[in-house]
């Protein structure tokens, strides 16, 4: 056995041992389950309209868009689409990227270098972390939600002679909790700072996000990042803000340079879900008072957003109660290290407007059992 061998051997035994296991599990187009593991939060992604608007572009775009963006690969179909999602949000311009992975990778690595200081919020999303690395600027990361410690690394960056970068989410995906936006914006309109708000978790489930429920849409100093594959039912990414910022990014954010550019069935299921979700506000209102009921039945806190977690007491306690579930019927998913920002295993439930109300009711009798018995 070669040294490579033996330690990806060494690698899985440590994760099975610590009950860390990840596996892939294919799903097959139509299952006998009822999905609250999924980010489809409006329950847009079998619509009608977003299926034939995905099926339309696909005949008259092809597949894929053949290029990069800054070759051939912009299309009309992205240009509409990043117009009809600055106006959605209030925002002067959009870019577009392949994933939302990708706009905050791009967003950050594109905006700060040595000369930066970030301020991180202690629980932002992983491509988050990964653009503060590729981006070789100092790093302050603050506790979670702290506003007076981003106030205290903003005026340390002032003495310094920093631009300052502070990162956060507008609903944390895993605790479900909203950032003190309000409050955010003006600390950092006071220090010069940008702040970049990723509304993965908020767009859709909060109509056009928190920043713009706040009234902080359109303000030169705060941008946002969005994904397209929650609420919007597709797949992609954006980047929404000054126009100046998209200029910026077309020109220097790798992650959006070489990068073949969204497919346009993506492209368009987004275009049609995102006219969907601004007509529709019922379906955001559905889901925030599902994920009422559902944080009732299992006994934890109401979130922010669409995604209720339940503390389990282990690892192993999280996968067993997941596996249960299954076999009563519903898929849920479980957060594990290195997965969640404190450490703590939890059930991840996802309040989504595209279960039928009957089977809603019903899935919510069988949480409730199944977090009694195994938490």
């Amino acid at each position: 056995m070669s040294r490579w061998q033996r330690w990806l051997a060494q690698q899985a035994d440590d994760r099975e041992r610590a009950g860390l296991t990840r596996r892939l599990r294919p799903r097959a187009a139509e299952e006998p389950l009822v999905d609250l593991a999924g980010n489809d939060y409006l329950g847009l992604a079998r619509d009608p309209s977003v299926r034939a608007a995905a099926s339309r572009a696909a005949l008259t775009w092809g597949g894929g868009a053949g290029a990069s963006r800054l070759v051939t690969g912009s299309l009309t179909l992205h240009a509409e689409l990043e117009h009809e999602l600055a106006t959605a949000t209030g925002q002067p311009a959009a870019l577009v990227l392949s994933t939302g992975y990708h706009a905050n990778l791009a967003v950050v690595a594109a905006l700060a270098d040595r000369d930066t200081r970030i301020i991180s919020d202690a629980h932002v999303h992983a491509s988050l972390v990964d653009g503060c690395r590729l981006s070789r600027a100092g790093l302050t990361v603050v506790p979670h939600s702290d506003v007076d410690a981003v106030r205290a690394a903003l005026a340390a960056a002032d003495r310094a002679g920093e631009r300052a970068l502070v990162l956060v989410e507008s609903v944390y995906s895993v605790l479900g909790d909203a950032a003190p936006l309000s409050e955010l914006a003006s600390v950092c309109a006071e220090h010069d700072a940008l702040l970049v708000v990723d509304e993965a978790h908020g767009l859709g489930v909060h109509g056009p996000g928190l920043v713009a429920r706040h009234g902080l849409a359109g303000l030169p100093h705060v941008l946002l990042t969005a994904t397209l594959s929650k609420s919007l039912a597709s797949q992609g990414g954006a980047v929404l803000g000054p126009s100046a910022v998209r200029e910026h990014l077309v020109n220097r954010a790798r992650p959006f340079v070489f990068d073949t550019g969204l497919a346009p069935p993506a492209a368009a299921a987004a275009r049609e879900a995102l006219r969907q979700m601004t007509a529709r506000p019922d379906l955001g209102a559905t889901v925030r008072r599902r994920v009422e009921q559902v944080a009732e039945a299992v006994g934890v806190g109401v979130p922010a957003g669409a995604v209720l977690s339940v503390p389990m007491a282990s690892p192993g306690a999280a996968v067993a109660a997941q596996a249960a579930a299954l076999d009563a019927g519903l898929r849920v998913g479980c957060f594990r290290p290195p997965s969640v920002p404190d450490g703590i295993s939890r059930l991840r439930i996802t309040a989504s407007a595209g279960v039928p109300e009957d089977e809603w009711q019903c899935a919510v009798r069988t949480l409730r059992g199944l977090v009694e018995e195994h938490r």
